[in-house]
């Protein structure tokens, strides 16, 4: 521990040292004076001993090793911030500016996972003042571009860093700091996308392509996980994502280009899949919030529109993440909305990204644990299938019949089959993809059970309800089918087909089901009924589901509930199917002279 006049003579001899014979414990040496200064509080005396005149060329040769232990005691001591705040500005306006960008880049790193907010803030702030005469930013005589882009690359990972907030209520409150982290970056890049707005010469270029890399990825973190709610001018993550905008529209970057056309040349540095997902949230903002939507061009079809974005919506519904797949769904709706019912070609299915993402959709509507979101996903598949024409709608029902797997996206299938055969049987709507030939070979897959005669009903009641529904209607509306003998005679022996194995499926569930609900009932009476129930949840019962959940696994009250009512169910089958039996009578007996194809 040195005394104060072994520190000055230290300081004495820096002063008559020429910069080039201090070696680097001097440096420690000069951080270890001036952290201990700032421990014991002499911030203010701290300060005047920077700003000294004799000391300048001191600090220009070692100052940057203080600008990690002044930015932690600025952001620990708030008594001190102003001495402190002024002696990071000296520092920062005196030494030489590489150093002084690499010093505060190094701190920014270094940050702790809890106050990464605050030292950004701090660290941006003092960014802006690394000026040649404070005229101009990052006062760097040669590779300014390269500087900004170590800049942005090092603020915005550590702002990734942040957890975006998920309700308005906590944005607004902006605990965890990302609203000031976003308002600080504007700021900062401000400066440069204004230098550039008209110039593009030189290095200018570069800065420009630098701002462009910032601007998409602020786009993936952290927009596209931020609720973007325009109109709310409290909204930090709306302000950031205007921002965004703005800038690209500084350096010409157009929102188009950037999502129709090739971006290889633009020298973007993100992976694939990371610059997919920039990109959807760009089109999110510019087609789904109209954000910028004035300088979109209104030349391409809505059809170009859809086909472009499908890319980015798959990338979106592919993600694990609620607010990408949300994203993704609104992107799907309002680029489908554009386009007019009935229009879309069956060539369209044909191209990858269509397929792509309607895979990705079914993911969604199958495997995805949120309500809401499936909910919306089907929302989204109706509007799919409203603009398809007639052909396009036939193939994609095949298609989801053969790949889904699910009864509850197989039954929502069969019932727009059914719409689609009342829609066709119209004065002038008449299509052979659900009159003709076409149709009957859908119609084998509408009736089809996926294990035959050991199906289980319950488990597939969505779609064979539907199933049953749909035969209901072309028993009714018969007509137009009997006037193509072959589809007629097709149609019914499906008909009779499926009806016959259904019947046996019905007969064996309830067997089942009665047989258990009997078994439960009788283990009711029973004192030991908990002994004997668990005894029984392990034996090797088939195992049947309801709605996806195992009946052992329910209590007991459950399971008498859900037994009973699968009684009723197939009770409710069998009455559908002795229904639509009495209508083939029917329709047979009015036709005396005609062939008896449904008995």
């Amino acid at each position: 521990m040195m005394n104060e006049g072994q520190v000055n003579d230290l300081i004495q001899r820096w002063r008559d040292t020429p910069e080039d014979e201090l070696t680097p414990e001097d440096r420690q040496h000069f951080s270890d004076l001036g952290c201990a200064c700032l421990i014991r509080g002499d911030g203010e005396r701290f300060l005047t001993f920077l700003q000294d005149d004799k000391n300048q060329r001191v600090v220009k040769s070692m100052g940057c090793v203080l600008l990690a232990p002044l930015v932690k005691e600025a952001l620990k001591n708030q008594k001190t911030c102003d001495h402190v705040q002024a002696a990071i500005a000296h520092v920062t306006t005196t030494c030489r500016p590489d150093e002084v960008l690499q010093n505060l880049l190094d701190v920014m790193e270094d940050a702790d996972a809890d106050a990464i907010s605050q030292t950004l803030v701090v660290v941006v702030g003092h960014l802006q003042t690394v000026r040649c005469g404070g005229t101009g930013p990052l006062r760097l005589e040669a590779g300014r571009a390269s500087s900004l882009g170590s800049a942005l690359r090092v603020l915005h990972e550590q702002l990734a860093r942040l957890p975006v907030p998920y309700s308005e209520r906590r944005e607004e409150d902006d605990r965890l700091g990302l609203g000031r982290c976003c308002d600080a970056l504007s700021a900062f890049t401000e400066t440069f996308a204004e230098e550039v707005r008209n110039d593009d010469a030189g290095e200018r270029r570069a800065i420009k392509t630098e701002l462009l890399n910032f601007c998409m990825r602020s786009l993936r973190e952290p927009l596209l996980e931020a609720l973007l709610t325009p109109g709310r001018r409290t909204s930090p993550m709306w302000r950031f994502a205007s921002h965004i905008m703005a800038t690209l529209a500084a350096i010409r970057e157009s929102a188009a280009e950037l999502l129709f056309f090739s971006t290889a040349k633009k020298d973007i540095r993100m992976d694939k899949r990371h610059l997919a997902e920039s990109k959807g949230c760009l089109a999110y903002l510019v087609i789904v919030k109209l954000l910028d939507a004035e300088r979109f061009p209104v030349v391409f079809s809505p059809e170009f529109v859809l086909q472009s974005n499908v890319e980015y919506v798959h990338q979106l519904l592919s993600s694990k993440k609620e607010s990408h797949v949300l994203k993704g769904l609104a992107l799907f709706e309002a680029s489908l909305e554009r386009v007019a019912d009935n229009s879309l070609p069956a060539t369209q299915l044909e191209v990858k990204s269509f397929h792509d993402v309607k895979q990705s959709l079914l993911q969604v509507l199958i495997d995805c644990p949120m309500q809401h979101l499936r909910e919306s996903g089907l929302k989204v598949l109706q509007l799919l299938i409203n603009k398809l024409d007639a052909e396009a709608k036939h193939k994609l029902f095949r298609c989801l019949l053969k790949t889904s797997k699910h009864p509850g996206v197989e039954g929502y299938i069969v019932k727009n089959i059914r719409n689609q055969v009342e829609f066709s049987m119209k004065p002038g709507n008449a299509t052979r993809w659900f009159l003709g030939a076409e149709f009957v070979s859908l119609l084998g897959l509408v009736l089809s059970l996926p294990q035959g005669a050991e199906t289980d009903v319950l488990h597939n009641m969505d779609k064979i309800m539907e199933s049953l529904n749909l035969l209901h209607y072309l028993l009714l509306r018969d007509q137009p089918l009997r006037n193509n003998a072959d589809v007629w005679e097709g149609v019914s022996g499906m008909k009779d087909e499926y009806t016959e194995t259904l019947r046996v499926c019905i007969r064996m569930s309830t067997a089942y089901y009665t047989a258990e609900l009997n078994q439960l009932r009788d283990e009711r009476k029973l004192k030991a009924r908990a002994a004997r129930a668990s005894t029984c949840s392990s034996t090797s019962h088939p195992s049947r589901t309801v709605k996806g959940e195992k009946v052992s696994k329910m209590s007991p009250e459950v399971q008498h509930q859900v037994l009973q009512s699968a009684l009723v169910t197939f009770d409710l089958m069998e009455s559908l199917i002795v229904r639509t039996e009495e209508i083939a009578v029917e329709k047979n007996t009015d036709r005396p002279n005609a062939d008896n194809l449904c008995v």
